[in-house]
């Protein structure tokens, strides 16, 4: 029961990254095609929501290997 809930919760964390990086880089390709000006900015700031995003499959897939291992 470990390994499938395990399997279930690293499933389930890179669909939820998937689905909000895939927000997150259109609404920033939006604001870059209404403000050219400030790209750089966006980009950044695009950068480091992507990381932080990417972050949470990372946990949980520590958390599920944990969880398998008890």
């Amino acid at each position: 029961m470990g390994a499938i809930s395990a399997g279930l919760a690293a499933a389930f964390a890179a669909i939820a990254a998937g689905f909000g990086n895939s927000i997150v880089i259109s609404h920033t390709i939006d604001a870059m095609a209404r403000q050219p000006e400030i790209v750089g900015d966006l980009r950044t700031t695009m950068f480091i929501g992507v990381g932080l995003i990417e972050a949470v499959p990372i946990l949980a897939i520590v958390v599920s290997f944990l969880v398998m291992n008890k």
